[in-house]
């Protein structure tokens, strides 16, 4: 009896990896995509921030700042004196902007005071014709 020799096949013990790495693309793709539309409400303090300083052509911005009653200051450089009216900030304003155009406006909310309170300053000085306000933070 003659025998036979078998041929033996080794087994292959590699995986192939290239489905996986196609699966995870697409979980990728998918996670970027759905990410931002996950946003949703953190309780934050916005006032503290970590933010190089602005710099300005002219040496001193005009500083708008509302106190925790929600009562509204400006700052031409010196100290605020008294509180001023919505509408009087507006007017002030426009005349600052006329004899300056490139004045640099910022604004100082305290952290308690409403969201609202500050939006609508901001509205305010956009109306009065401010092209862009900046934001003062600790």
């Amino acid at each position: 009896m003659i025998r036979r020799k078998r041929k033996t096949r080794k087994f292959n013990s590699e995986i192939n990896v290239v489905p996986y790495i196609d699966v995870m693309m697409v979980l990728l793709v998918i996670f970027m995509v759905t990410a931002p539309m996950l946003t949703q409400g953190v309780n934050v303090e916005l006032p503290k921030a970590a933010a190089d300083p602005v710099d300005s052509k002219d040496n001193e911005p005009v500083i708008i700042t509302v106190d925790r009653d929600g009562h509204y200051y400006i700052d031409v450089g010196g100290d605020p004196q008294q509180p001023v009216a919505q509408d009087a900030i507006g007017a002030r304003v426009q005349k600052i902007l006329a004899a300056n155009p490139g004045k640099m406006l910022l604004v100082k909310g305290d952290k308690s005071v409403d969201y609202n309170t500050v939006v609508q300053l901001m509205v305010t000085l956009q109306s009065a014709g401010a092209p862009s306000v900046g934001l003062v933070t600790e």
